[in-house]
C-alpha cells in the first residue's frame, strides 16, 4: 500500500525555521563575518582573511584555557556519570516515596546558573561561610580565591553538586523504563546483582547514558557563569576556561576579530568532540549478541 505525503505539513514547521534563522544562523554569519575582518570603528572593515584564526591557535592562551576545559569536562564527567548511575540505582521505583526522591533530585537544577555561583561564593567564605569557617575551625587552610587547587575543588564540586541530579533523572528514567519481564527472568537464572546490572539495566540504559554524557560535556565544556560569579577566572588564570577567555576577549579587551575566530574554533571542537563520544557510544556493544543475564 503506498503511503501518500501531505507536502502542506511543511508549512506547519516554516515558523520553526524562521525562528532558528534569525536566532542561530544570522549571529553565526555575523561572527563569520567578524573572524575574517579587521575593523578600526566607524564600520569600516578590512579583510584580514585566516589571519585571526592563525593568531588563535598559534597562542599559548588558547591552549592553556583548551587545557583547562577539556581537564574539567573529564573530571565531571569521571564523577557524575558514575555517581548519577549509583544514586538512581538506590532510589525506589515504586512507592509514597518516588516523587519526594525526585523532586529533591530536581531541586538544585532549578536553581539559576548566577545564583549557584553566588552561594558557592558565600558558603566557601571563612569569614560567614559554613564551609570555610568549618574547615577553618578543624585547621584545614581552605581559601578558593587565593589557592589554585582550592578553587578548582570548589569549581568542581560546585558542579557536581549542581547537575548530578540531571544524570540522576535521566538513568532513573532510563532504569524504570525496564519491562518487569527482564528481572523474572534473572531471578528465575539465580543471576547476582552484578549481573543484572551488567546484562540487563546497562545495557538498556545505553540511549539515555548517550544523552546524559553528550549534555554533560557540553554544559561542562562551555561553562561559564559559575566560575565567573565564583572565582572571575582566578587565582591568576588557573580557572579562566575558554568561555571566560572568550568573554575577556569580545567585550573586556573588544579585540572582536579574534574573538569571532576563536568562538568560531570553539564551537567547532564541541562539535567534533560530541560526534565522536555519540559515535563510539552508539556502536559500543551494538554489534554483539545479547547474552543472558545468569552468564
Amino acid at each position: 500500500m503506498d503511503k501518500t505525503y501531505n507536502n502542506k505539513a511543511w508549512f506547519l514547521v516554516l515558523p520553526v525555521f524562521v525562528l532558528v534563522a534569525l536566532s542561530a544562523i544570522i549571529p553565526i554569519m555575523t561572527v563569520v563575518n567578524y573572524s575574517v575582518q579587521d575593523t578600526f570603528g566607524n564600520n569600516q572593515f578590512f579583510w584580514a582573511g585566516t589571519e585571526w584564526f592563525e593568531d588563535v591557535l598559534s597562542s599559548e592562551r588558547f591552549w592553556n584555557s583548551l587545557s583547562r576545559n577539556l581537564l574539567f569536562s573529564f573530571i565531571i564527567l569521571s564523577i557524575e556519570i558514575p555517581l548519577g548511575i549509583g544514586i538512581a540505582l538506590c532510589m525506589p521505583k515504586k512507592g509514597p516515596w518516588v516523587p519526594v526522591c525526585l523532586v529533591m533530585m530536581a531541586l538544585p537544577l532549578l536553581i539559576p546558573w548566577n545564583v549557584v555561583g553566588t552561594i558557592w561564593q558565600i558558603f566557601g567564605r571563612a569569614d560567614i561561610g559554613l564551609l570555610g569557617h568549618t574547615l577553618d575551625v578543624i585547621g584545614v587552610d581552605y581559601n578558593y580565591t587565593s589557592n589554585i587547587f582550592d578553587a578548582w575543588v570548589t569549581i568542581i564540586v560546585m558542579d557536581v553538586w549542581h547537575w548530578t541530579s540531571l544524570v540522576v533523572l535521566l538513568c532513573y528514567a532510563g532504569l524504570v523504563s525496564i519491562p518487569d519481564a527482564y528481572y523474572q527472568a534473572a531471578r528465575i537464572d539465580g543471576a547476582s546483582k552484578l549481573s543484572v546490572f551488567r546484562f540487563i539495566q546497562l545495557p538498556k540504559m545505553r540511549g539515555v547514558l548517550i544523552i546524559a554524557f553528550l549534555l554533560r560535556f557540553m554544559d561542562s565544556f562551555m561553562i561559564y557563569t559559575e566560575p565567573f560569579v565564583l572565582t572571575g577566572g582566578g587565582p591568576g588564570n588557573s580557572t579562566t576556561f575558554m568561555s571566560i577567555d572568550l568573554v575577556k576577549q569580545a567585550i573586556g579587551q573588544f579585540d572582536l576579530g579574534p574573538a569571532a575566530a576563536m568562538s568560531l574554533i570553539y564551537q567547532l571542537i564541541i562539535i567534533l568532540i560530541c560526534y565522536v563520544f555519540f559515535t563510539v557510544m552508539s556502536h559500543t556493544g551494538s554489534d554483539k549478541p545479547e547474552q543472558g543475564a545468569g552468564e
